[in-house]
């Protein structure tokens, strides 16, 4: 799934925004050595296999309880985590009425909105089709920094990319056959998620660069933020579950527990070590591996049209990812250098 990125610290999968070092919320778990005890390979593959299974949960907890109710047990459980590290490193909360006022809408465009849209989205298409869908994030978050960040400058080759990824999101959808047997508001729904995550982004650098405040602080009261959102939302439109089936029940744990607060920590370790162009490669493995958990546990069907066009909307937000070395050296900030 998308990683909703900290404020204040860089959106690893948006393409075109200029990246800055940014500031770790994890504790060093190797105590005074310095290094990670596990290498930061096995944590992007954990990353990724998390983020890749979130479709298949979103699918299992909707079988229990409602889009909504998974969407606040998701926030729930994620607030949750990132409580508890707020807790062991001693973060404060931010103090300012401004910076919890942006942090709202972040909440809104980064958690509470694409997470119901892709839980709504998949009472109706397969969570496949969903992960696939999650995959043009860093194509919408191109086209959207062309127009919103004057700083960025089309390139043939993004452009390119662009194009391709489209192309990809047509083949995806079978255009050629008048788009036959597609659920049209579940599959609008899960794109619709996926270009909430870069506007998210955009009004994240746009308005809580600099407050002074850790990323896991931010983090932490955002999602706590979402929570209120939902938990206020979600009574008006749902009534109460008549029990708690076991496996909706877990899965929607595990989201929110799992991808949205462990891998919140995870992912910000990567980007420190590694620096963001690494770590933000973990996008291009989530549809590969939500594709796989859906065949193969909830059998989920596909036709050769889905995975081909999920590796032509992968190669074309790669290519939209691509960044001239004159770009960088013009990015504001602190750099860092990445190793592979």
């Amino acid at each position: 799934m998308s990683a909703p990125p900290a404020p204040g610290t860089p959106a690893t999968a948006t393409p075109g925004t200029k990246q800055t070092a940014p500031v770790s919320p994890l504790a060093d778990p190797a105590g005074p050595t310095g290094r990670p005890a596990l290498d930061w390979r096995l944590r992007f593959a954990a990353l990724s296999l998390i983020w890749g299974f979130s479709f298949l949960l979103i699918k299992v907890g909707t079988h229990g309880y409602a889009p909504f109710q998974v969407t606040l047990g998701r926030l729930l459980s994620g607030t949750a985590v990132l409580a508890l590290a707020m807790a062991v490193k001693r973060e404060r909360l931010p103090r300012t009425a401004r910076t919890w006022g942006h942090l709202a809408v972040a909440a809104f465009l980064l958690n509470a909105l694409p997470f119901s849209l892709f839980a709504y989205a998949e009472l109706t298409i397969p969570s496949t089709l969903a992960g696939i869908c999650n995959a043009t994030s860093p194509l919408w978050g191109m086209a959207l920094s062309l127009v919103a960040l004057s700083e960025d400058r089309p390139t043939r080759r993004r452009v390119a990319g662009l194009g391709l990824g489209f192309l990809g999101v047509l083949t995806v959808l079978g255009a050629w056959q008048g788009f036959s047997g597609l659920n049209f508001s579940g599959t609008a729904m899960a794109l619709l998620a996926s270009l909430s995550y870069p506007v998210g982004w955009i009004y994240v650098r746009r308005t809580l660069a600099g407050t002074g405040s850790s990323a896991l602080s931010l983090t932490g009261s955002q999602l706590f933020l979402g929570t209120v959102q939902l938990a206020l939302v979600t009574p008006l439109f749902t009534s109460a579950p008549d029990g708690f089936p076991l496996w909706p029940t877990l899965s929607v744990v595990a989201l929110g527990a799992l991808g949205t607060g462990l891998a919140v920590l995870l992912q910000y370790g990567l980007v420190t070590e590694v620096g963001p162009t690494t770590a933000q490669m973990v996008t291009y493995f989530i549809p590969v591996i939500a594709t796989a958990a859906g065949v193969a546990v909830l059998g989920e069907q596909l036709s050769w049209n889905t995975p081909v066009g999920a590796l032509v909307v992968l190669a074309g937000a790669a290519l939209t990812q691509n960044r001239s070395r004159a770009t960088e050296a013009r990015a504001p900030g602190p750099r860092r250098r990445e190793r592979s």
